[in-house]
């Protein structure tokens, strides 16, 4: 097993490219006061004093529904860099998918409940290559070739993915893990998802808040603040089931208190990015972090990312290759029984390489490109 660094890598895949505004909202308060966030058991875990005439500003809202592209850090790098604005026009001719053999799914299962407790899962997201929206046609295509996993996690609510996804998995054993990408705008999420759920929250695995948030930068203390908001939200339409923000496992170990407010630990964790670990080790960089933040917490944790890409450049010893790709995922799977989501179902192509995350953003696929590409 690969030494694990103090503060390990972080990362930040790229996500869709969108348009950025930024607003800032100023509250004029007369006198001294205390916000305080509080756990799913209503447990204070933070404070914020806002003193008289205290400027105070929301966040910038974040792009939907997947996070906005930043450079990629040099491997072991504390700090997260700051983002990058996304360019306005998609890339308009992507590069092609490796050719490879796709992974056989891992074996799956009977239904699983809510939150931890499920084998395997996978992320998908719901975009072609040019940055469009798929139709719900396109994305029962896509569900054709998806087999074997217990839940699937979906990033955000727009393009109606929620609804077409519930549709396209309609009875299957899958659950969805849901997210609430923009935590500017939780309020408006919440009603997104619960008007595609119609009342049925028997699907739904869980729900996050925010991905990478503080890695970027954000405050815990305002990422807290939304979780607290969306469980507000959500339990007001009905659903009573967990509530989690997604972070790297560098961040979630600097700042114990993002799983504390969570109803469990949700972590992202790629051995790619490490660049000491080869992809047969996986495996065991992987379950090292699990290991690492469930003790520095006393909770569960789900890793809702992890995978290695079959093409782009090497980061050290870290090389992309279908061999490699298939080498780390048989690694990871034999390292972690349960509470898995992988990374992802299919090339992203409406993704767009760079050379700080080693050219190798579109090749995450396990199965290779989309049916519906």
């Amino acid at each position: 097993m690969a030494a694990l660094s103090e503060k390990g890598p972080n990362h930040q895949h790229i996500k869709r490219k969108v348009v950025v505004q930024t607003t800032t909202h100023v509250e004029i308060v007369d006198a001294p006061r205390v916000v305080i966030y509080v756990d799913s058991h209503g447990k204070p875990v933070s404070t914020t004093t806002l003193g008289k005439n205290q400027a105070q500003s929301t966040p910038p809202p974040r792009p939907n529904p997947a996070p906005v592209p930043a450079p990629a850090p040099a491997v072991n790098q504390q700090n997260a860099p700051p983002q990058e604005a996304p360019p306005q026009q998609p890339p308009s001719n992507p590069a092609p998918a490796p050719p490879s053999q796709p992974d056989d799914p891992p074996a799956g299962g009977s239904s699983v409940s809510t939150g931890p407790g499920f084998k395997s899962g996978v992320s998908y997201s719901p975009y072609n290559g040019d940055n469009s929206c798929k139709s719900a046609d396109q994305v029962a295509k896509d569900f054709t070739k998806i087999s074997g996993f217990q839940v699937i996690r979906l990033y955000g609510t727009d393009c109606n993915q929620v609804a077409n996804v519930l549709a396209a998995t309609k009875g299957s054993n899958m659950k969805l893990f849901l997210g609430i990408f923009n935590i500017a705008q939780v309020q408006k999420e919440a009603e997104t998802i619960s008007s595609a759920v119609r009342g049925d929250w028997s699907r739904i695995n869980a729900i996050s808040v925010g991905n990478e948030l503080v890695n970027q930068g954000t405050n815990p203390g305002t990422v807290i603040g939304a979780i607290g908001q969306a469980r507000g939200a959500l339990k007001g339409a009905g659903y009573n089931g967990p509530v989690v923000t997604v972070d790297t496992m560098v961040a979630m170990v600097d700042h114990p208190e993002l799983c504390k407010a969570s109803d469990f630990c949700a972590v992202n964790c790629h051995a790619f990015f490490d660049g000491k670990t080869p992809a047969e080790k996986s495996g065991d960089f992987v379950k090292g972090w699990v290991d690492k933040i469930s003790k520095a917490t006393g909770k569960t944790v789900v890793i809702t990312e992890t995978g290695w890409p079959s093409q782009g450049e090497r980061n050290d010893i870290a090389v992309p290759s279908p061999q490699n790709h298939k080498a780390a995922m048989s690694s990871i799977r034999g390292a972690l029984s349960d509470n898995v989501i992988y990374y992802s179902a299919y090339n992203d192509m409406w993704k767009k390489n760079r050379p700080g995350t080693f050219n190798a953003e579109q090749f995450w696929g396990i199965l290779g490109n989309a049916p519906s590409a």
